[in-house]
């Protein structure tokens, strides 16, 4: 099968794509992505046949630290679902960032089959608060290795934090998102902790 080669250009540059859309894709347990939606394909400039069966890190930025999607994957084996915020990559080099909240599926005997992902664009605040981070944990990674970098994430998390990863994304989208959309604070607040359902599925009244 013809894989798909990353650009050999990276640009500082994001690609236009309407903001307003959800990216939505399918992977098996191992991430070659099964589906894409058109938000997808239109957004990281692949059509829908090259991106079938390719692994989902062929949209991998180099800006993003190993050590984030490790969490990601370690939480899915788990069986917990899990959001993150992630700068993705183009076929042309560009990039574009979002927030992913990721869902396990199963089938009728409750047996984990993939994962769907469905992804929205963050706000500036949050790639402002975010960036810098994964620029150290990726520093860390690429002069002392990813499991120093994963010990500093995890210290920094439980020392500077005090939250999950998952948690820290949650509230940092939804404190930022409450600034920009000036909205009663305790209100989105909630929805926000449904688990986002209300902001990726449409739900103004999360159960």
């Amino acid at each position: 099968m013809k894989t798909i080669t990353p650009p050999t250009i990276i640009l500082d540059e994001e690609v236009k794509w309407d903001k307003s859309q959800t990216i939505v894709s399918k992977t098996d347990v191992h991430g070659t992505i099964l589906y894409a939606n058109d938000a997808f394909t239109k957004t990281c400039e692949y059509n829908a046949i090259e991106l079938i069966g390719e692994p989902h890190n062929v949209i991998r930025h180099p800006d993003m630290p190993k050590v984030a999607f490790k969490a990601l994957w370690d939480a899915l084996k788990k069986g917990n679902n899990f959001h993150a915020i992630v700068k993705n990559l183009t076929r042309s080099g560009r990039y574009y960032w979002v927030i992913t909240d990721f869902t396990i599926d199963k089938n009728e005997k409750g047996e984990v089959t993939g994962y769907t992902g469905r992804r929205k664009a963050v706000p500036n605040s949050v790639i402002e608060k975010i960036e810098p981070l994964y620029k150290t944990l990726l520093d860390i990674e690429k002069i002392k290795g990813e499991k120093a970098s994963e010990l500093y994430f995890e210290a920094y998390l439980k020392e500077e934090i005090g939250k999950s990863y998952d948690e820290f994304v949650i509230d940092l989208f939804a404190q930022e998102t409450m600034k920009e959309n000036s909205k009663e604070p305790a209100e989105e607040t909630n929805k926000f902790k449904k688990g986002l359902n209300w902001f990726f599925f449409g739900e103004t009244n999360p159960k």
